[in-house]
């Protein structure tokens, strides 16, 4: 069918108008991959929940209306990425979609947007997160913090694990779904540290330096890279060392322009060069 000639990649998430996460991030970021962004809005916020007052709607009653009018068009997805999810009844919308549109070409990259230092967001419940873990099963690759890895594998929280420690929350996640796994944004004296692991590989860190306080929407730049790669057939450990260049070279002009922490991190001023990296 005509509307399946280019690469396209469906994107599961919220959408928020000003903060630089979620949808707003990963459209230009896969687009720019030369991959059709398709996106499946969850929720809408006006801005994200790290400011003092926000415009929210929830979008759970629309969605499989939305959903159905993809499959009336035929499409067919090279890959699909889910983000944050708003409630137990999203996690089974998302999949049924996963049943119905992921196939033997779809490359499906979760990031389970829990929570973070660890704790589960505030509006994360602990039946969401139970929720989250069948979701695994359809997975081929995911992009969880420590929190979420802990979370996922009832692994009690530490930010001193050693790599052992972490190659055995990796093996309980694979024994869940995904084959492929890095558990991004660890701190070790000074360097922020992506952990790789690939089935039946020796795992494997991409380190690179901490550049300036956390900002929103910098999972979100991370795992779009790593969909849109995962679409283009790039190495997933290439992709990793791809996504964290561009991310420290994103948070250093972020810094230098004095950019909000709660205003993200501005990907805008290199989205031409963002294939470098891979090149």
């Amino acid at each position: 069918m005509a509307h399946n000639q280019q690469k396209k990649l469906a994107v599961i998430n919220d959408f928020c108008g000003f903060g630089r996460c979620s949808l707003t991030v990963s459209i230009p970021i896969v687009s720019a991959l030369k991959v059709q962004c398709c996106p499946v809005p969850t929720s809408v916020f006006s801005n994200h929940t790290a400011y003092d007052s926000f415009f929210y709607t929830d979008y759970t009653e629309h969605m499989n209306s939305y959903i159905e009018e993809w499959k009336k068009l035929g499409l067919t997805f090279d890959g699909i990425l889910t983000g944050f999810l708003g409630s137990p009844q999203q996690t089974e919308i998302v999949r049924h979609f996963l049943e119905y549109f992921k196939n033997e070409g779809t490359v499906t990259v979760v990031d389970p947007v829990m929570g973070d230092e660890g704790s589960l967001y505030t509006t994360y419940s602990p039946e969401l997160a139970k929720q989250m873990k069948g979701l695994l099963a359809y997975a081929d690759v995911l992009t969880p913090n420590l929190t979420e890895a802990c979370i996922l594998t009832d692994t009690v929280y530490r930010t001193d694990m050693s790599n052992e420690e972490l190659t055995e929350i990796c093996e309980k996640l694979s024994h869940m779904g995904p084959k492929k796994i890095v558990i991004s944004g660890l701190e070790r004296e000074g360097r922020l540290i992506n952990f790789v692991y690939e089935a039946g590989s020796v795992p494997v860190e991409v380190a690179g330096p901490k550049i300036g306080p956390c900002r929103a929407g910098t999972g979100d730049v991370f795992s779009s890279i790593i969909a849109a790669d995962a679409v283009n057939g790039v190495d997933f450990l290439t992709s990793v060392r791809h996504a964290a260049v561009f991310i420290a070279k994103i948070l250093r002009r972020t810094v230098e322009l004095d950019i909000p922490t709660t205003d993200g991190i501005c990907f805008e001023e290199f989205l031409s060069e963002i294939g470098e990296e891979v090149k």
